[in-house]
């Protein structure tokens, strides 16, 4: 079985915000990279497969040389071998084309991205990947087993749980619960190592158009004042007449 792993490079959670000309730009500034979660659970689930069921495990990613820290961290993970696709990553649905480009070429049987990557939570790259390879999808997924060609998989719907039987070639969009946090890999010396010895290949992106364009970013207006209360009939007075809640 041949995977690919869809690779997000995102800050970290506690990387603090800003943008720049004119909030049209994120600002890099001093911010740290990583993997995104969604991401991480997905790369974690597929060294499963490798070392269980001796697939082969690729990732991808679509950025400029900034990128490459992060995917030198998967392949000290256990990748086998990193595909960066040189262009900005501006767009869900250029992301999506480039990747298909990687996986019609690749030949590979199973693709896993992260259900929506924590910077800007479009979550609509898994499902339009599946759509331009017409393969099978599914979204939200939390658990996953393969046996030959048969796949089964369990997703998270509003309310509970669903299980589905499907066939590979398969894309899943994949999130906390694929594997437990526990599970989740950091690399060791010897990962990183080895990873300065696999392949990180560098290929130039098809001609896709852009679908939608980022015109303006805007923070989250500023909490407003705390009021402490010593008694519960203050506390819902408050409610029902100031905040009018009740």
């Amino acid at each position: 079985m041949k995977i690919l792993v869809c690779i997000s490079n995102v800050p970290d959670t506690t990387a603090k915000i800003n943008f720049t000309d004119g909030d049209t730009k994120f600002d890099t500034n001093g911010v740290q990279f990583v993997i995104n979660p969604n991401d991480e659970f997905g790369l974690t689930r597929a060294m499963w497969f490798k070392e269980k069921q001796q697939a082969t495990v690729h990732v991808a990613t679509v950025g400029d040389a900034s990128v490459e820290p992060t995917m030198r961290k998967a392949l000290a993970i256990g990748a086998d071998e990193a595909i960066r696709i040189n262009a900005n990553p501006s767009d869900g649905f250029f992301v999506a084309s480039q990747l298909a480009e990687v996986v019609k070429q690749g030949g590979y049987d199973l693709v896993i991205g992260g259900r929506e990557s924590i910077d800007y939570n479009g979550g609509m790259v898994p499902g339009i990947l599946s759509s331009l390879l017409d393969m099978n999808f599914v979204n939200a997924c939390i658990s996953l087993e393969i046996e030959g060609t048969n796949a089964t998989a369990i997703r998270e719907i509003d309310g509970g749980k669903e299980t589905l039987s499907t066939t590979l070639p398969l894309v899943i969009g994949g999130q906390k619960g694929l594997v437990a946090e526990s599970d989740l890999r950091i690399p060791n010396m010897r990962g990183i190592m080895m990873a300065r010895k696999k392949t990180l290949s560098v290929v130039e992106p098809t001609e896709t158009s852009m679908a939608t364009e980022d015109t303006k970013f805007e923070k989250p207006a500023a909490k407003g004042a705390v009021k402490l209360v010593d008694n519960v009939d203050e506390l819902v007075n408050l409610l029902h007449n100031e905040a009018k809640v009740i």
